[in-house]
């Protein structure tokens, strides 16, 4: 995360999504890079048949997008509101500036890349599971992983069962039965619909 204060030094705006818009498509050239301030926004494509597949989900304080500023590529998926967001755009010159002229927000810029190329390397991983559980316990491990308290049921998991569905590639109706079975096992608690893992 880049503080607010360095990224209106170098140009950024604030710009306001309501849930549901497109704030790039897949194909487009990037020429922003976007940190939101407030807000969820979710990475995603549509197979032939229009069954969406979430790639990630990011809040409060989390860029996107932002390795394909340093290639000369199209975007290979969409960024969509979640719900309403406040989010900083900066030019692709300004945040090239940025980084070229602070070494520590190139380290913290290089860090984020690494964590996304592992989560990229977990989601690869778990395209290999025929089983649902182990889709599903694979996923929420990695976003447990984020969390300090490590205890039993000590993590609210912040996604729907349709984008978990989305982020593992199954029918929502197959996960809201996993999700059924992995609570039978005592692998995950359900209370006032909320997963707790």
């Amino acid at each position: 995360m880049i503080i607010e204060d360095l990224l209106i030094a170098f140009g950024a705006e604030i710009q306001h999504y309501k849930a549901g818009e497109i704030i790039f498509r897949e194909e487009d050239l990037p020429v922003y890079y976007y940190q939101i301030e407030k807000g969820k926004v979710k990475l995603n494509n549509y197979t032939e048949d229009g069954k969406e597949f979430i790639q990630n989900i990011f809040s409060d304080g989390h860029s996107f997008g932002e390795s394909l500023l340093f290639v000369d590529r199209q975007y290979p998926m969409n960024a969509v509101a979640i719900e309403d967001s406040s989010i900083f755009r900066m030019s692709k010159s300004g945040f090239l500036n940025l980084v070229q002229t602070n070494p520590e927000i190139s380290l913290n810029v290089y860090q984020c890349l690494a964590e996304r190329m592992y989560y990229k390397y977990i989601m690869f991983y778990n395209l290999s599971f025929q089983n649902p559980v182990s889709k599903l316990k694979l996923l929420l491990d990695y976003l447990k992983s984020y969390h300090d308290d490590k205890a039993p049921y000590s993590f609210q998991i912040p996604l729907t069962r349709q984008q978990l569905a989305s982020l593992v590639g199954l029918r929502v109706e197959t996960v809201i039965r996993t999700i059924k079975q992995m609570e039978k096992d005592k692998m995950l608690k359900i209370e006032k619909r909320k997963i707790y893992y």
